[in-house]
């Protein structure tokens, strides 16, 4: 009790004071910067425009939504009005009555911005048109509807793409708060709970990790977030998953682990960053998308277990409680992957029957009862 105690006035003390900068967030943004961009840089952001739009912020993407429809507007309604002055209809001009206009019933700057809107989103009034008398405003009634259904599809189309993007699915996908170590199967692993809040399955799922810490060559380079490949698996893989349900995957710690040489001691001293993936393809409309989250040391728990939450009912459902999903117990565990192991191999020993090093032989003294 007084072992929790002292770990939850940690934490609420100096927690705050001691955070660590994250590479990803817990609900899968990249938190990295790029400084010192050259301007050619740049400019290739404007050569592929479609990505550069999806990936616009909501509130930017609907002003330049609104920006490109007003613009267009108003300088197509410039240009019919240039042409009606310079056509002489405009009524300072005082036309006869024999007069045709280019464009019937333009009098003024406001009626030719009417007509621009009329004409890109095909509304046709009636009551102004364009006359045969000129090809010039032919040809720019022309021009106008063709940029105007450019504009329509290109603009619709990246609002569309952009409710629709697998981003949003995978915010139905959850990851537990914090990983646990614990014992699974007679080996030490490092567990973390993943759910999918939807009925529809992702195809084809795939799950991975990778290990962000700085290290340092024999060569004396510091490499800051290198990266070290961390194997998950379920009891039956990690491509394939069958995610009906929520998942509690698994790193074996081994000896090809990053995780061997710690202990439960020296685990929050470490500096690393656990990254999770999750990649899949989504069953309603088949593109892909990916799930990320992310650990730090004080988001990894040693010597806990996740709660069950998988049930049946006495219908014969099964009942998933997502209220446990994220609660641990504590359960004995091992102080470190390599005390597991060698408890293993000493255990293997005694069986196969070799010399414990640490016996002494001590002599005794027989007294001979044969002597008369």
């Amino acid at each position: 009790m007084f072992k929790n105690l002292r770990k939850w006035f940690v934490t609420r003390f100096f927690g705050h004071s001691r955070q660590r900068a994250r590479l990803v967030s817990k609900d899968g943004r990249c938190n990295i910067e790029f400084g010192n961009m050259e301007a050619q840089s740049r400019f290739i952001f404007f050569v592929d425009i479609w990505t550069t739009v999806l990936d616009l912020k909501w509130r930017y993407k609907m002003t330049i939504f609104i920006t490109a429809f007003l613009g267009s507007w108003f300088l197509f309604g410039l240009m019919w009005y240039v042409v009606a002055y310079i056509h002489k209809d405009l009524p300072e001009f005082h036309p006869s009555v024999n007069h045709t206009p280019c464009v019937e019933n333009i009098n003024s700057l406001t009626s030719a911005f009417l007509f621009s809107l009329e004409t890109q989103v095909t509304i046709g009034y009636g009551f102004r048109c364009v006359t045969e008398q000129c090809a010039t405003a032919i040809f720019l009634l022309i021009f106008q509807s063709i940029l105007g259904v450019i504009i329509n599809s290109f603009m619709c189309g990246a609002i569309l793409a952009k409710i629709s993007r697998p981003k949003k699915r995978a915010k139905t996908i959850t990851f537990s708060k914090n990983a646990v170590i614990s014992k699974r199967g007679g080996k030490l692993c490092l567990l973390i709970r993943v759910a999918n809040l939807r009925k529809s399955l992702l195809i084809s799922s795939h799950i991975y990790g990778k290990l962000l810490k700085t290290t340092v060559t024999p060569e004396g380079e510091t490499i800051i977030l290198d990266q070290i490949n961390i194997n998950f698996v379920v009891d039956a893989g990690n491509e394939n998953l069958f995610f009906i349900s929520p998942l509690t995957i698994y790193h074996i710690i081994d000896h090809n682990s990053p995780f061997f040489h710690m202990a439960a001691e020296t685990l929050p001293q470490q500096d690393f960053e656990l990254v999770v993936f999750l990649d899949g393809t989504v069953e309603s409309t088949s593109a892909t998308c990916q799930v990320r989250t992310s650990y730090v040391p004080e988001e990894v728990l040693w010597g806990y277990r996740f709660v069950p939450i998988v049930s049946k009912t006495k219908e014969g459902k099964y009942r998933v409680d997502f209220h446990n999903f994220g609660k641990t117990v504590e359960v004995e565990t091992p102080h470190c992957a390599m005390c597991l192991y060698n408890e293993k191999d000493a255990r293997f020993r005694v069986k196969r029957g070799y010399d414990n090093p640490n016996f002494i032989l001590s002599e005794v003294n027989e007294t001979d009862d044969t002597k008369m």
